[in-house]
Parts: C-alpha cells; structure tokens; sequence
C-alpha cells in the first residue's frame, strides 16, 4: 500500500478537525468558526469535475429531512469565480438536499484550489463515503491521468490505494457499453465485470452479464462460466471449415470414388481445410473388416 500523504489522507488535512488538546481544541473551534462563511444556496454551482453523475433520489430526500430537522452540521468546500459565484468542491449532495430541504443560506468553507486540487477533493470526499459506483471510479481515476498526466502509481498515492486496485479499477473502463450500465445500475458488482474483460466479443460479453443478473451467479460461477465459454469458442474457431469451390468440392468427391472402388466399399472424405481432415471408412461385417486390413497390410 502506498503511504498516506497529502491529499491522500483525505479532505480532513484540507479542513480544520480534532485536536489532541482541549487547548487546542478551543483554538481550532475559533479557527473554524472564523474560516466558516454562511452564503446564499442560489450563488452556489455544482461541480462540472464531480466524478459522482448518479444521486439516489430517495437517500437524498433522506438527507434532506435530516436537514430540516438538525440543519447542515457539515459545511460545503466551495470555490469563489470570478462572476461572484462559488463552485462546489465537496458536498453537492448535501447541497441537493439542502435546496430540497427549502434552505435559503447554508454554510460553506471557501478555498483556493487549482483545478487538479478540485478534482482530487471531489474524488476523495467520494471515496471516503463510498458514494461512487465502480464506474463513475474508474473514469474519475482515467480524468486524474488523462488531464493531469499522473500515472497510475501517483493516483494510487493520492486516493490512498495500492497501484494493482488502480488498475483493476481502470480496467472496467474497457467493458462493453452496456455491460457498463449493469455495473452503475448495481445489476453485476466489479468482481463479475471484470471476470467479463478476457469476453473480447461484445455481444457475448453483454450475453453473459445478463445470464449472470438473471440466474445471481456469483462471482466464482461467472469465472467458471467465461472460462467454458472461452474454451468453447476456441474449439468451434478451430472447427470452423474453409469455403471449398464447386470444383474443389468435385476433386474430394473423385478421391472418395476411386477409394471406394479400391477398397470396395464406402469411403468418406471430411475435409475441414485444405490441410487437415480425415478419411472414414465403412464396414458391415467382421469379416469385410478383415478383408480391409488384409488389403491394407499388403499395401505396405
């Protein structure tokens, strides 16, 4: 695991928490009541880096008569731009709810962050809560990489995550569209989307997941049932006969003929390829078996 620093730690080292000492306490108490700004919920925008796309309505109604009963204990992060509104940096959830719970003001800590900074607070106050599917994870990861060129390693160290779960995160971003979907919609966890990866086939990827949601197989059922499918396919691209012409279909049938009349009785010719295929001989008796393998020994 990577050691836990910065902004890995979390949003706790960004916003004044517990202190040891109730001297300091009390001084951290002033610091935060100081810091804390109270601002009209109409002047606050939602997050255009929020890696969270999905609110579930009811938790948020939830929230909202908490709100409406206890008020807004936690305080929104916002940025201030440069036409007088603020953007969030964490906490558009419980601003959702506030705006649900009637609330005309709610509290707000206001920081200067760059937009790396936004993103990876955004990410982590995710993280903390478990509030991202496997999904909306992964692409915020793919965003910390893509926009602001950190490699897998550094993204690990800031989100407080080994590098190899960065990586099978990232993986998932490689699912058939649909399969997707299933993963956001909580039809198939990570572990049966990611047993679905070594499917290249989409079609049968999606085939498969739905198989998976429709009879709940667990994760070790879904891996022994890719790898049948895996081994299955490779038998029947294998098997997979070559198109013949009408003419190389006419000199199979000449060798059949003129075999049938060296050996005297029936004789097929199953061709799969042009180089591979086998001959089938009848008999139907023991003793035209016989008469064969005696034909056959003085052949040699």
């Amino acid at each position: 695991m990577p050691s836990k620093r910065g902004l890995g730690k979390g949003i706790d080292v960004l916003i004044p928490g517990k202190e040891k000492s109730n001297n300091d306490s009390i001084t951290k108490v002033k610091e935060v009541v100081k810091e804390v700004d109270t601002i009209d919920i109409n002047k606050i925008e939602p997050n255009g880096q929020q890696p969270r796309k999905n609110f579930d309505e009811d938790s948020l109604n939830d929230l909202a008569d908490s709100i409406k009963q206890h008020g807004m204990i936690e305080p929104l992060i916002v940025k201030k731009t440069e036409n007088g509104f603020y953007n969030i940096i964490a906490g558009e959830r419980r601003w959702r709810a506030a705006r649900i719970a009637g609330l005309k003001k709610v509290p707000v800590i206001v920081k200067d962050y760059t937009s790396q900074q936004i993103m990876e607070v955004a990410l982590i106050e995710n993280l903390q809560r478990e509030d991202l599917n496997p999904i909306e994870e992964a692409e915020a990861f793919q965003r910390l990489i893509d926009e602001y060129h950190l490699k897998q390693d550094e993204v690990a160290e800031k989100v407080s995550k080994s590098r190899v779960a960065i990586t099978n995160s990232l993986r998932l971003l490689k699912l058939d569209e649909r399969v997707r979907c299933m993963v956001i919609e909580e039809k198939i966890k990570s572990g049966h989307a990611r047993a679905l990866l070594s499917i290249e086939d989409n079609d049968l990827q999606y085939e498969i997941a739905v198989k998976v949601f429709d009879e709940k197989l667990s994760v070790r059922e879904t891996e022994k049932l890719v790898r049948k499918v895996s081994t299955e396919g490779k038998i029947k691209k294998v098997e997979k006969k070559e198109v013949f012409t009408p003419q190389e279909e006419m000199v199979y049938k000449q060798y059949e003929e003129k075999m049938k009349v060296l050996m005297g009785t029936k004789v097929s010719i199953n061709h799969k390829t042009r180089d591979k295929g086998k001959i089938e001989i009848e008999y139907y008796s023991q003793d035209e078996l016989e008469r064969i393998m005696e034909m056959m020994n003085r052949i040699q």
